[in-house]
């Protein structure tokens, strides 16, 4: 309980009035000297915030990767999407760190010239937002079409049937997000 406590910063007294409980349960529990009931415990937790899950596992130390190196971002690229006719086509989708341990997923795309994510359509149950940052692309939402370039933009409902398709003579890069992560 005290590693769980001081790795958040905050003092028995803190912890205490947070979870409703006096200093002294605080001070017993960490102290071993006092078990407490499942109830007793998942007050305290509450207040830290922490699962009865990630107590029991104990591990407490903060150990988020923060940055990334480009050789560190994940390919997610789906092997649907590998394909166009009898060959390979240049696409890459690629992701900082691991999305499902998060809210949103971060995404770092590449379209050579003629890729696209597919002839059909799809969706997926999340919103998405990306900026081009080189080349141009061609992207469908629904039944609106538009080509946009270097610094533009788009944001939507993922839900809604959508396409990207770089119909230009240049790589196209977008870094995107997704919420929730959808692959």
């Amino acid at each position: 309980m005290r590693a769980a406590r001081t790795q958040r910063k905050l003092s028995q007294r803190e912890l205490a009035r947070r979870a409703g409980v006096t200093n002294g349960t605080i001070s017993q529990i960490e102290q071993n000297y006092s078990s407490p009931s499942v109830s007793s415990l998942k007050r305290v937790l509450d207040a830290l915030p922490m699962s009865l899950a990630e107590f029991f596992a104990g591990d407490f130390t903060e150990n988020h990767q923060v940055f990334f190196r480009k050789a560190e971002l994940q390919e997610v690229t789906p092997r649907k999407l590998l394909r166009k006719g009898d060959g390979p086509i240049s696409l890459s989708i690629r992701q900082v760190g691991n999305a499902l341990a998060h809210q949103i997923q971060m995404l770092h795309e590449r379209y050579g010239p003629g890729a696209d994510t597919g002839s059909q359509k799809y969706s997926h149950n999340a919103e998405e937002a990306g900026i081009v940052i080189e080349g141009s692309i061609e992207v469908t939402v629904g039944t609106q079409t538009e080509t946009l370039f270097a610094g533009d933009a788009y944001l939507f409902d993922s839900r809604i049937p959508h396409r990207f398709h770089n119909t230009g003579l240049v790589d196209c890069i977008i870094v995107s997000a997704c919420t929730p992560p959808s692959f």
